[in-house]
């Protein structure tokens, strides 16, 4: 089956899973072309992947990151990653939500992460690119400014352009002492999809950026997590992280003058 062509794509998350994206979100100029399409990859069938035109732009999302009983969470996302390779998606934005390491970020703050510590144990997951990354500059500037003004202008909370996420495998909350840990280690909050994500994005030559709120402190961080706390963010906050993603994306440029395409680099081990 071809894939169609989308120059952006939307990786939901935890923060929008409650909602139907962007259908629920009832704006002009949003057209669903196609959704529930499973696509054949060498890494097994994809997740449904829906296309839309969002004001003449084509994109490509999936829902709770491509995960679903059965499938490894490295393999969904190698199966997202090579559809979005195929389709030709250049820019990428994500959502989630996470725990705070920082004792100054609460419960319905709003953070756009600007780098992370991977601590999963996905390592090697990729494509089979012949290509030396380089993350230095692990999310795009302009994909990071547009979600800082969308934010702006839809999110009456606390908003904060800069963050290190840690990225654990779960499904399990961590221990407190690894919370410490993290902590010590420079981690400000806690989740479970930027990585491998942001490497499998530098493999395809796409940007990469995202938003996540925060749903709980993290275990021994101010007090404990509150299951009825979790749920009312989840559900009461979905379409407004939703709005802020395609409001971002509305704005973003398809050219990407940001230097992202040029931290990959052919390797050196042939």
């Amino acid at each position: 089956m071809q894939i169609p062509r989308a120059d952006y794509a939307v990786i939901g998350g935890s923060s929008t899973y409650s909602i139907i994206f962007p259908e629920d979100l009832s704006l002009g100029g949003v057209e669903v072309i196609s959704q529930g399409t499973v696509f054949s990859t060498p890494y097994g069938d994809s997740p449904p992947v829906k296309f839309f035109n969002l004001g003449g732009k084509k994109v490509a999302t999936v829902r709770m990151h491509g995960w679903r009983p059965g499938v490894t969470r490295a393999a969904a996302s190698q199966q997202i990653f090579w559809v979005f390779r195929e389709a030709g998606v250049k820019r990428i934005i994500a959502d989630g939500g996470v725990g705070s390491v920082n004792h100054l970020l609460n419960p319905r703050d709003l953070l756009i992460p600007s780098d992370y510590i991977d601590m999963s144990m996905r390592k090697d997951v990729s494509l089979g690119g012949p290509y030396l990354l380089a993350m230095r500059q692990a999310v795009c500037p302009d994909i990071k400014n547009s979600l800082l003004k969308a934010s702006q202008k839809h999110y009456e909370g606390r908003i904060f352009d800069r963050g290190v996420y840690a990225v654990t495998d779960g499904r399990h909350f961590e221990s407190r002492a690894e919370v410490v840990m993290l902590g010590r280690a420079g981690a400000d909050v806690i989740g479970q999809s930027m990585c491998p994500e942001v490497y499998l994005a530098r493999e395809i030559g796409a940007c990469y950026g995202r938003v996540d709120i925060v749903v709980n402190y993290a275990e021994g961080v101010i007090r404990d997590w509150d299951h009825g706390e979790l749920k009312d963010i989840f559900y009461g906050l979905s379409q407004k992280v939703a709005q802020i993603v395609l409001s971002a994306l509305a704005e973003l440029s398809g050219e990407q003058d940001c230097g992202c395409p040029e931290l990959r680099r052919d390797t050196l081990l042939k």
